[in-house]
């Protein structure tokens, strides 16, 4: 019998296995939900719009292929007592047995559903399919033909209300011709309702707004009012107009504790001060700068009460690290038929000052070492929410694979670095009013890092000057308006230098090996389709990123160099203070979505560039600033650093495995698996190249006409540990095509795959995209 035959019966033996064990624990007289599909006879109402209203699910598939947790489940004894059972029976799903009530309710559900989009002749029929003991529900939906709204009236009878509306008519959901849709409808009422409570309307909510339908005979046509309901405090009181509220008197409440009092009255304080006339109440000392209270604050006494600005009076001091909660209360004045509105904001104080210690195990490329860091945090350093960091850093490891005659086989980094991040845009010339539209954070940074390796020592002393802001809570933007790095290497083994740094050939590395100026700036687009700040919504909704980011370095130093008409050094360059300065350009771009299949089900993919060219004072991108490939966020069957560039097979030198431009392609199925687990199969490809030849990395330019053959392809399996804060990674990929092979099996590792070979293990904390 050959091997192919054989296969085949085990297949069908694990099938057969498969069915049996799936009823297991499925009563008599009682059937497994095997399945449920919808089916409609309308292109424009989709099945995935009524599946939030089936009220019983087949038990969830891995990968939407196999019910892995049911047999996991149906593995276990009878006997629930014994240990092994309950493990089995907590890691698996039990079965879910098919229930009647259930089955009605989502027809039910289903029905009202569509009746509420419009189909009001709409029907929803169950289709069940029953093999021995397991049930295959189909439903069947005919929606029938939809309902349109053939006139709209308004019953407004509040003129004030009345204006606004009119005001705003452009904006409106509803209108002629439009299908007769219920959710449709409650948006409109919902639209309303925050436009009038941006416009002193306080008390307004949308069940004020209703609406009446009233169909005309034998057609699918219905005439529709909206009426609007008169104020009335309470039940029996007479209507009246709907009354337009002020802020009034503005107060700060600095010592206010949510979990211990509710009551104004309550809050204990002892001590005030006045602000340009706001009152100030706290506690014995006042821990924010009054300026700072009022900055922050959008509401103005004697304007109309507008929701809008509550709501960025509530963002502004959800930025402030000083500060742990923020409320804003508002009270009525305590005079008769008055529309004055008195403005309490109470504010929580955080924990200011913080120290943290962390050990880390390191392991570079197979080099195993340890890191510790010790680092204070001050979140109100002056007295304004300024947040101050200081940190320091050491790490240790042993390298192995020296080949030459080195002084030592160890490396050690010392590192310091600290900085002062401003709540406010921090500019000369740049208006009040500017500023506060656009709420940024000033950034101020230094950083100091010392590595001594066996064959050379290193310095990075760095500064920073930046800004970062947020958009409608789901943009964010990063200016690196001055960023200053010097790189400077004191010393340099002999041996090293003799062996790879007196060889002309290789430009590249001699030139990353000499002290350099980069003075930069730059900016960074985020946009998230879902809020950051939520947890992970891998499972739960669809969403889409982009990130934009361009750079320069160099330019301003070039011109003014040639423009003051300095000399350059043998090299070429230009130099300040006797350091010649870095000269580039670079552009990045990534693109990132998640589909979600079902609730335990999601498909990504991303794709990301890269471009940096070096112009001007230089020929070569400092290596800090260039492209790899391979990694636990790159190409995966292949290790860190270790692709590319182009078809270039590397010279177990890292440095020649870098490159000018980057090309990232992802896909990966994920899938909740039990407990905290997760699992993904996923395929990468991309690859680096260079923009010039170079002698040292042959085959790593990038040309129009052969890139395409020189994207490498990797393929595997992961499993990921959902912690809710951070997600630990665990990736194995292997190689399906290496570009260092033009032909042959070697090219295709796929088809005769050698784990020693073609196999690399990732490990990282979070999501690769």
């Amino acid at each position: 019998m050959n091997k192919s035959i054989q296969f085949f019966i085990l297949l069908v033996f694990i099938a057969i296995l498969s069915s049996c064990t799936a009823t297991k624990y499925v009563p008599e007289g009682k059937y497994l939900l095997d399945e449920v599909k919808i089916q409609t006879d309308n292109k424009d109402v989709k099945p995935s719009s009524l599946e939030p209203y089936i009220r019983q699910n087949a038990n969830t598939k891995w990968f939407s292929l196999v019910k892995t947790q049911l047999y996991i489940y149906n593995l276990s004894g009878r006997d629930s007592t014994k240990w092994r059972n309950k493990v089995l029976r907590r890691l698996g799903d039990e079965p879910v047995i098919y229930d009647e009530y259930s089955n009605e309710r989502t027809r039910e559900e289903m029905t009202k559903a569509l009746q509420n989009m419009g189909y009001m002749g709409a029907s929803v029929k169950s289709i069940p399919k029953i093999n021995k003991k397991k049930l295959k529900m189909t439903y069947q939906v005919t929606t029938g033909n939809p309902y349109v709204v053939n006139s709209l009236r308004y019953d407004i009878p509040d003129d004030g209300i009345l204006y606004f509306m009119n005001k705003d008519s452009a904006r409106t959901l509803l209108h002629e011709g439009m299908l007769f849709d219920v959710n449709v409808l409650d948006a409109e009422r919902q639209r309303i309702t925050n436009l009038l409570r941006q416009n002193g309307y306080y008390k307004f909510n949308k069940e004020y707004i209703t609406f009446d339908a009233d169909t005309i005979r034998n057609t699918f046509k219905v005439d529709l009012t909206m009426h609007l309901a008169l104020y009335r405090a309470v039940s029996g009181d007479s209507a009246k107009e709907h009354q337009q509220y002020t802020i009034n008197d503005i107060s700060f409440i600095t010592e206010y504790d949510m979990m211990r009092t509710s009551a104004l009255s309550s809050i204990e304080i002892n001590d005030s001060i006045h602000y340009k006339g706001f009152p100030i109440y706290f506690k014995d000392k006042l821990y924010l700068r009054p300026k700072v209270l009022v900055d922050n604050l959008n509401l103005q006494r004697g304007s109309l009460y507008d929701e809008s600005d509550v709501q960025r009076t509530y963002n502004n001091f959800g930025r402030l690290s000083a500060l742990k909660y923020s409320n804003i209360r508002f009270v009525e004045t305590q005079i008769a038929d008055s529309s004055m509105l008195n403005a309490y904001v109470l504010l929580t104080k955080s924990k200011h000052q913080s120290v943290t210690f962390e050990i880390e195990g390191t392991n570079s490329a197979g080099d195993l070492g340890a890191a510790a860091s010790v680092a204070y945090q001050h979140r109100n350093f002056f007295h304004g929410s300024e947040s101050f960091m200081f940190k320091v850093r050491g790490a240790y490891e042993a390298i192995s694979g020296l080949t030459g005659n080195y002084r030592s086989d160890n490396y050690t980094e010392l590192g310091a670095e600290t900085s002062v991040n401003f709540p406010r845009f921090l500019f000369p010339f740049l208006s009040s009013g500017f500023k506060k539209s656009i709420r940024a954070t000033t950034e101020f940074g230094l950083h100091y890092n010392y590595q001594l390796r066996p064959e050379f020592s290193r310095t990075v002393a760095a500064a920073s000057w930046g800004y970062r802001w947020t958009q409608k809570q789901r943009i964010q933007h990063r200016i690196d308006l001055l960023d200053i790095s010097y790189l400077y290497m004191p010393w340099i083994d002999p041996t090293f230098e003799q062996k790879y740094l007196n060889d002309e050939k290789n430009y590249i590395l001699e030139y990353n090996y000499k002290n350099r100026l980069i003075v930069r700036s730059g900016y960074v687009y985020n946009y998230n389709s879902v809020n950051p700040n939520l947890m992970n919504q891998t499972f739960k909704t669809n969403s889409h990123s982009i990130r934009l980011g361009v750079e320069s370095a160099g330019g301003l130093l070039y011109l003014f160099s040639k423009a003051a008409g300095l000399s350059k050094n043998g090299e070429g360059e230009y130099s300040i203070l006797n350091i010649p300065f870095a000269q580039y350009v670079k552009f990045d771009f990534d693109f990132a979505k998640n589909i979600v299949i079902d609730q335990r089900n999601s498909l990504a993919y991303h794709i990301g560039a890269g471009i940096a060219v070096p112009y001007g004072n230089a020929s070569v991108i400092p290596f800090e600033k260039q492209y790899f490939s391979g990694g636990a966020n790159s190409v995966r069957g292949w290790s860190v650093r270790s692709l590319g560039p182009g078809s270039f097979p590397g010279d177990g030198n890292f440095l020649n495995q870098s490159g000018d431009i980057k090309l990232d392609m992802n896909i990966e199925y994920r899938s909740k698996l039990f407990w905290i687990l997760q699992g993904a199969f996923f395929i990468d490809a991309g690859n680096i190249w260079t923009i010039k030849e170079y002698e040292e990395q042959p085959g790593g330019k990038f040309q129009f006409d052969k890139f395409y053959k020189q994207i490498a392809v990797s393929y595997g399996l992961g499993f990921r540990f959902d912690l809710d804060f951070f997600v630990l990674r665990f990736d194995g990929g292997m190689k399906a095509i290496n570009p260092e092979y033009e032909k042959g099996k070697r090219r295709y590792p796929i088809i005769s795959p050698r784990l020693k070979r073609d196999f690399a293990f990732h490990f990282a904390v979070g999501y690769p995209f």
